[in-house]
C-alpha cells in the first residue's frame, strides 16, 4: 500500500510558482521539479520537464532514460530562444515498483529516505556543496553561504552531454517514507523540524505536508515551496 500527500506554495516573496510536481500512485512516479530563468521561462522548464518525465515513465523508460529524454526535450524547446533568459529546471524523482524504489535527481531539489531516521539520499548540484566536497567550506556554514542558491547542473542549462543525473535505488520495505521537496523548504526548515514532521505516524501524509508548508511560511517564505511525502505499508 502507498500512501502520499502533497502540495505547492508560491511563497511570501515570490508573484509567480516556477515549481511544479507530480504524484501517480498508480505509475509510481512521484517527481518535483524547481525552474528557473525569470519571467515565465522558470515555470515552462519546469512543467515541460514534468510531463515529459511522464510520458516517458509510461512509455516504459526506466528514471535515468525519462530524466536524459526530458532534458533533450527541453534544450530543443529552449534552442529558438537562446537570445532570451535562460531556460532551466532542477528534478528530484521517485519511482516505486511491487519491491523496490530507484530515485534520480539534478539539481538542490531533495529526496530523502525515513527509516527511523531522515536522511538524505539525494546529493546537491550546487556550488557549496562542492566547495564542502573540496574541504574548502565548514558544512555548518553551507546553509548561510551568500552563493547557496547556485547550481552546478541543471536541465536546459547543462548541456545534455554533460549531464550528470544522481541516481540510487534500493528495497521497498513497510514503513519507508520518502520525501521530495524544493529547496524552497530546506532554505526555511531545519533537517531536525522536517524529521520531527515526517516521523509523525498519527498524522496522514498529507497533514505532515500542510505542516512543512506552514513551517516553511512560518520561516520566511522567501522562495515557492513544494513537498510530496510517500509512505509504504
Amino acid at each position: 500500500m502507498i500512501e502520499f500527500g502533497h502540495g505547492t506554495h508560491v511563497g511570501l516573496r515570490r508573484t509567480r510558482n516556477e515549481d511544479t510536481y507530480y504524484a501517480d500512485a498508480s505509475l509510481g512516479l512521484f517527481l518535483v521539479a524547481d525552474g528557473m530563468g525569470g519571467h515565465q521561462h522558470g515555470e515552462v522548464a519546469s512543467a515541460l520537464v514534468r510531463d515529459a518525465m511522464v510520458d516517458l515513465v509510461s512509455r516504459g523508460h526506466s528514471l535515468i532514460e525519462a530524466v536524459h529524454g526530458a532534458a533533450k526535450r527541453l534544450e530543443a524547446h529552449a534552442r529558438p530562444s537562446f537570445d532570451l533568459l535562460p531556460m532551466g529546471t532542477t528534478i528530484a524523482a521517485l519511482r516505486l515498483t511491487v519491491d523496490g524504489y530507484e530515485v534520480a535527481w539534478v539539481g538542490d531539489s531533495r529526496i530523502y529516505l525515513w527509516k527511523r531516521e531522515l536522511r538524505q539520499i539525494s546529493h546537491d548540484h550546487s556550488l557549496v556543496q562542492a566547495l564542502v566536497e573540496a574541504g574548502r567550506l565548514d558544512p555548518s556554514q553551507a546553509s548561510q553561504h551568500p552563493q547557496r542558491s547556485v547550481l552546478t547542473q541543471a536541465l536546459g542549462v547543462t548541456a545534455a552531454e554533460q549531464l550528470h543525473v544522481g541516481m540510487a535505488r534500493g528495497q521497498l520495505e513497510p514503513g519507508m517514507a520518502f520525501l521530495l521537496c524544493s529547496d524552497g523548504l530546506t532554505e526555511s526548515v531545519s533537517d531536525t523540524s522536517i524529521a520531527g514532521t515526517v516521523a509523525r505516524t498519527d498524522l496522514a501524509s498529507q497533514e505532515c505536508v500542510d505542516q512543512l508548508l506552514l513551517s516553511a511560511l512560518d520561516g520566511g517564505g522567501d522562495d515557492n515551496i513544494t513537498v510530496i511525502i510517500v509512505r509504504a505499508s
